[in-house]
């Protein structure tokens, strides 16, 4: 068994799609519309076949998200070497997204950061 992929709703559907293509090296489906509902998504694709489905509808409760809450914590992405880890979390910083954690190697050994991104979901960046 596998997990097939998880979805995220999200307000602003482009930018999010452009955030994990630009910083995460994701490709795009050409989107998906359902007119009826006015129901859109892509399904992003990972390089090691994982994917993520991004999603928006009108009239959406967007309610604020604490740092420690309920639900899904975060959305983890490896990227290989601790090296990368800093570039990509310097260039996050640059690109004017808050770093709430890291770099650092965690109490359980891992090498991490993490950072608010996509209306205030942190994305964990890892080795």
């Amino acid at each position: 068994m596998r997990v097939e992929h998880v979805a995220l709703y999200v307000n602003d559907l482009e930018g999010a799609r452009d955030f994990f293509v630009r910083y995460f090296g994701a490709t795009s489906n050409e989107g998906y519309h359902n007119p009826r509902t006015s129901f859109r998504s892509y399904f992003l694709t990972f390089d090691d076949g994982a994917r993520l489905e991004v999603m928006t509808k009108p009239d959406m409760t967007d309610a604020e998200k604490g740092l420690a809450r309920t639900g899904w914590a975060h959305l983890a992405f490896s990227v290989g070497s601790a090296e990368e880890v800093d570039r990509l979390t310097a260039e996050l910083a640059s690109a004017g997204y808050e770093v709430v954690s890291g770099p650092r190697t965690t109490g359980d050994g891992y090498y991490e950061s993490c950072i608010l991104a996509l209306e205030h979901n942190q994305i964990e960046i890892t080795v």
